[in-house]
Parts: C-alpha cells; sequence; structure tokens
C-alpha cells in the first residue's frame, strides 16, 4: 500500500511539472494573477477612504498586463467602494491611457521620476475636479494623502519591477498587506491577515515589520500588529522546534498581545493559523537580506565605480566647443592677398573688414566682393583657402565629436554595466529556471575558402542564449577576417552579460571610428530559455523568418550598416515568441530568401540540420556572395525528478 501511494506522488508531481511547462497555463495565470492584483490593490484604504495603489502599479506596467490591472482594478473600486470608487475609476482610466501610450519607451528610462509625477498630476486633478463639480467631501488632509500615495507607490513599483531591491520588496509586501487587509471573502478569513502570517513565518524582519504597520494603518483591528509581527518573527530565533514555532507563533503571540492589552478581537486568528501554516511551504532562504562582509564591500565598490563612471560621462557630454574664429580667417587671407600687393601704398580698402560670410559661399570672379579690389585675384585666391581651412577645422571638430561621443557611450554602457552587477550580487541563488532548451544547425557555403560569414551561438548570463551571425562584406580573406574580429568582440561581451544594445553600439561606435563603416553586418538572437521568448537584433543584416505552421513571416526589414555614425546609428527590434514550437531562420546576404523558405519546409517537427542543410541547397542566388543559413528551434527541457 505504500508503495502504490509513493507511485500516485510520484505521478502527480511529474503531472504539476508537465502543467508548468504548458504555456497556456502560464499565459492563463499571468492574466488572471494581473487581474486579481488590480482587484486587490483597487481595496486598499486609509481613513476608511479608498487610496490610489492601483494606479501606481499601473502606471509602472505597460502593454497587456497593464490593461488587465486596469480593468481588475475598476471592478474591484466599484465592487468595494459603491459609488464612492467612482474616483477610482477615473483615476484608472487616466492612467491606462498614459501607461498604453509611455509605457516601455526610452524616455522612461531617462526621467525616473516621469510617472511618478504624472501619478500625482493625476490624482491630483481627478479629486478637484470631484470637489468642484461632483460637490465631493474628501478633505484635504486626505487629497494631499493620495496624492503623495499615489506617485510614491508609482515609484515605488516601477523600481521592484526594473531590478530587485531588497527595500523595495520589503516595501511592496507592505503595500501588499494593507490592500489585502480589506478582503474578507467570508467573515473570520482575511487574506490581510494570511500575507502577515506568511511573511511573519517565512519573510524578513523588515517585511514582517511593515506588514504589522500596513495592518495598523488598516485600522482593522484594535490589536497592535506591529507589535504581535515583529515578535512571531522573532519566535522563529529559538533553535529548537523552529518549524513548530514558525507555524504557531503569529496566532500565539498575536492571543498573547490581545489578552495583555486587554482588547478581544478573535477575527484575526485563523488568518494567521493559515499563513502559519502557509510559510513552512515557502521556499527559499529566509534570512534577512543585508549587505555585509565581502559581498557587501563588493556592491558598494561597484556602485561607487558606476557612479564615478556616470558622473565622467555627464562632464564630457557637457563640453562646449570653442567657436571657430572666422573673422581671424578672413583677416589672414586679407594680410597675405595684401603683403605682396603692389598696390597695397595707394590702396584705400581695408580688406580685413569683409564680412565672414564670404567663406560660405562660392566665390567667382571677383563681383561678389564687397570692395573694390585691383588685384582681386590674390584676394579671391586667398579666400578660398581660407574657405578650405574652415571646411578642414569643419571636419576635423566633427571627428572630434565622434570621438567625444564614443568616449561618452562607452562611460555610459560600463555604468550601467556596472550598477548591474552589483544588483545581482543581492540576487545570488535567484536565477530563473531554464524550462527550454535550444537546437541550433548552422549551415554555410563560400566560393573561396575563407568565409566572410562568422556564425556563433553561445550561452549567457541568467538563462539567456546567443545565436549571433556577423556577415562582412564581401568574400574572402578581408571578409572573414571582418566577420570573425566582430563576432569574437560581440561574443566575448554578451557571455560576460553586457546588454545586447550596449554590445551592438559598441561595435558600432568601434567601426564608426576606424572608418569601417558598411564593413559588416549584425543578426543577433538573444532567446530567454525560461520563458521561450526570443527578441532579434538586426543592424544592416538580411530579413529572418520564423516558420509557424508552415507559413515564412519576414522578421526585421532592410537597415543601414554599422559605422555610419556613432550617435545616430541604432539596431532595429523585433520580439517573438519560440515557445508553441516556431522556427527562426537567420539569413546572409547571399543565402536566399521567403520563396526557398517555402519550398524547403516540409513538415514542423523535423530535425533543424535538415532544414538547414535543404535551405542552402535550394539557394538561388549566383554564388558571388558567401550564404551561411542558421536554423534555431527551443524543445522542452527534460522534466528532472
Amino acid at each position: 500500500m505504500m508503495v502504490s501511494i509513493g507511485i500516485y506522488v510520484r505521478r502527480g508531481r511529474r503531472m504539476l511539472r508537465r502543467w508548468m511547462l504548458d504555456p497556456r497555463l502560464h499565459t492563463l495565470l499571468q492574466t488572471a494573477g494581473w487581474f486579481l492584483a488590480g482587484l486587490c490593490f483597487s481595496a486598499a484604504s486609509l481613513s476608511h477612504r479608498p487610496q490610489p495603489i492601483a494606479l501606481g502599479v499601473l502606471l509602472a506596467l505597460s502593454g497587456w498586463p497593464a490593461v488587465l490591472l486596469a480593468a481588475g482594478g475598476m471592478a474591484g473600486y466599484l465592487l468595494f467602494w459603491g459609488a464612492a470608487g467612482a474616483q477610482g475609476v477615473v483615476w484608472l482610466m487616466a492612467g491606462l491611457l498614459v501607461a498604453v501610450t509611455l509605457g516601455g519607451r526610452e524616455v522612461l528610462e531617462k526621467n525616473a521620476l516621469l510617472m511618478p509625477a504624472i501619478s500625482a498630476v493625476i490624482v491630483a486633478a481627478v479629486g478637484l475636479l470631484f470637489q468642484t463639480a461632483l460637490q465631493d467631501t474628501t478633505p484635504i488632509a486626505i487629497y494631499v494623502l493620495r496624492v503623495a500615495l499615489a506617485g510614491a507607490t508609482a515609484m515605488l513599483f516601477g523600481i521592484a519591477l526594473r531590478r530587485r531591491d531588497p527595500v523595495a520588496d520589503w516595501l511592496v509586501c507592505g503595500v501588499g498587506v494593507m490592500a489585502l487587509a480589506q478582503v474578507m471573502p467570508i467573515p473570520y478569513l482575511g487574506f490581510g491577515y494570511i500575507a502577515a502570517g506568511i511573511l511573519a513565518g517565512a519573510g524578513a524582519f523588515p517585511a514582517a515589520a511593515l506588514s504589522g504597520l500596513a495592518l495598523d494603518l488598516a485600522r482593522i483591528t484594535p490589536v497592535p500588529m506591529t507589535a504581535v509581527l515583529c515578535l512571531a518573527w522573532l519566535v522563529r530565533l529559538i533553535p529548537a522546534g523552529r518549524k513548530k514555532w514558525s507555524f504557531f507563533a503569529p496566532a500565539l503571540v498575536y492571543i498573547l498581545v490581545m489578552a495583555l492589552c486587554g482588547m478581544w478581537d478573535l477575527m484575526p486568528v485563523p488568518g494567521l493559523l493559515i499563513g502559519g501554516a502557509a510559510a513552512l511551504l515557502v521556499p527559499g532562504r529566509q534570512d534577512i537580506s543585508h549587505r555585509r562582509g565581502e559581498t557587501g564591500i563588493a556592491q558598494v565598490r561597484l556602485e561607487m565605480a558606476s557612479s564615478v563612471l556616470n558622473q565622467t560621462q555627464y562632464l564630457l557630454s557637457a563640453v562646449e566647443e570653442a567657436p571657430i574664429d572666422e573673422a581671424a580667417l578672413v583677416a589672414r587671407a586679407a594680410d597675405k592677398a595684401c603683403s605682396g600687393c603692389p598696390c597695397r601704398k595707394n590702396c584705400k580698402e581695408n580688406p580685413k573688414d569683409m564680412p565672414t560670410t564670404l567663406l560660405h559661399k562660392p566665390l567667382g570672379n571677383g563681383a561678389d566682393l564687397p570692395l573694390s579690389c585691383r588685384k582681386s585675384g590674390r584676394l579671391l585666391q586667398e579666400l578660398r583657402r581660407s574657405q578650405e581651412q574652415l571646411r578642414s577645422i569643419r571636419a576635423d571638430r566633427d571627428r572630434q565629436r565622434e570621438y567625444r561621443a564614443a568616449v561618452v557611450q562607452q562611460y555610459h554602457f560600463l555604468s550601467e554595466y556596472l550598477q548591474d552587477l552589483s544588483d545581482a550580487l543581492s540576487q545570488r541563488g535567484n536565477t530563473p529556471q531554464a524550462w527550454y532548451q535550444p537546437e541550433v544547425a548552422v549551415c554555410s557555403a563560400s566560393r573561396e575558402r575563407a568565409n566572410g560569414d562568422r556564425c556563433l551561438w553561445f550561452a549567457g548570463v541568467s538563462c539567456r542564449y546567443y545565436v549571433l551571425l556577423c556577415d562582412g562584406m564581401g568574400t574572402g580573406a578581408e571578409a572573414a577576417k571582418t566577420g570573425q574580429r566582430a563576432g569574437e568582440l560581440l561574443r566575448k561581451m554578451l557571455a560576460a552579460g553586457f546588454p545586447p544594445e550596449h554590445a551592438l553600439r559598441s561595435l558600432n561606435s568601434l567601426c564608426a571610428l576606424q572608418g569601417q563603416a558598411g564593413a559588416v553586418t549584425v543578426d543577433l538572437a538573444e532567446l530567454r530559455l525560461d520563458t521561450g521568448k526570443a527578441v532579434i537584433y538586426k543592424w544592416g543584416a538580411a530579413p529572418s523568418y520564423v516558420i509557424s505552421r508552415g507559413e515564412p513571416v519576414k522578421i526585421g526589414t532592410a537597415a543601414p550598416p554599422p559605422g555610419l555614425s556613432v550617435a545616430e546609428g541604432r539596431e532595429t527590434v523585433e520580439k517573438l515568441s519560440l515557445r508553441r514550437g516556431e522556427t527562426l531562420v537567420l539569413l546572409s546576404d547571399g543565402a536566399g530568401g521567403e520563396e526557398e523558405l517555402r519550398l524547403c519546409w516540409e513538415r514542423a517537427g523535423e530535425p533543424v540540420s535538415e532544414l538547414a542543410a535543404r535551405i542552402l541547397e535550394s539557394n538561388q542566388t549566383d554564388g558571388a556572395d558567401d550564404a551561411t543559413v542558421a536554423v534555431v528551434r527551443l524543445s522542452r527541457a527534460p522534466v528532472t525528478t
């Protein structure tokens, strides 16, 4: 009988793991999660009045998550607050418009306080509208509190979603408990108490203390919950029977504090008991996340180095160029023309006072000169030399500007890279799990011994996998050398954890400064083995294709190659999903296009090596250029038990 039970348990675990790998279940859970998050955050209240916490979370999102959270929040405001929640519905309608319009834009990276400011403005404007037009009776203190809370929560959740920060995580836990405190589907079962019990039994001490403070601010029980949860967390430090104490600690400490204070309210006890039991199932580290020892010192040093590089970047970008003294060029041309002129003693003209506009327009036979010079040929010749000198000075200034922009760009990249490394030190042990494994096949052909196409595939950091195709322009040894040098440089940067945008723009700066504009094109696919999603970066490369259900879909368009300019050039980015067995095909310039893919596709499950070889064999080009085909597909990683 025991053997049968063990078999059923193992089968159940394997079935759960298979469900976890199903992308449809992931999509369903994410949809329900964002909707329920909006529903719960809309229940948050202070002084028994609705608060705009859901708006702050909304403005930290973009795309479909923002739409789902807004829908859940609107339903929650009407469900929990009735007519008083109309103001919350207007908050979320305005916030959704802003999130859809500005969400994910580059302007938000440069202006971190933009969304918090917009959140505060929305709450202030809507509150003023309701007070003037609809005679709303909200006190001024609550009005000011709402404005401040809207901006603070937008900033908090923006930080928490962009990068892992312990302080931000603790504050998010407190805000979440404050919102869940108002959700009580049946008597004696409050979601806020359950969440507080979990944090007291499995969370860090600041998270437990902040959750208690949130329950006190919500005013749902007269018993001081901050003291209860702090003492419940301290009970975990008892060595003997730690798991038993963690299970009973929140409820027992609550009963003890309730008896000492003389305030009898048994409603939180079931929720605290359930939360303490659920804390036993929470995996991962349960100690306080702090910065001590060698790890903390390394974080501080990395952050200081990042700050220094960032400050250096701003100082270099703020350098002002000295203006070109065009009047001196005109005066010098006049001196040279008049120094050997036989008429200089009797000349009544002063060529040094000529306008500098003469340096910016073509000089004909002297009719455009603003003076009557008897030897205008000498003067015109010297003015043309000054024009050439002005053009040389401007070209030199442009070149210096390119160098300065490249240096500023690299300082910016290094600053962000060091900051990311510092943030990653506090996330050790929280690496995502790879649910997919890549299948890559590459076939290449060249009429010469040296192939100018260079294809690399390698693992990055944090479940990232890269497929890189560098096409050196032309054929022969020189094209092969260029493609290999670019590929190795990008491989080292990406394997070290550089973001693809920074790595590609560093290559662009290098090509521009070396005068090798258009010497190489880049096709880069970043695969996320934890989510099954992919991002395609192109810079001058041929279009790629995604084959889904036998139909090739074109990815990317023709764009200028790297190396034309340091500041103006940038890569194109396309996002797609490979979770359902889609096949990604990367092609170099000489490897054909969509027609070859339609002819070669036979069945959805064929090996990627056979498909790559067939595409290359059906190449209809004249063979003048090197041809490379890279076929990429994601398959489910084997389930380990």
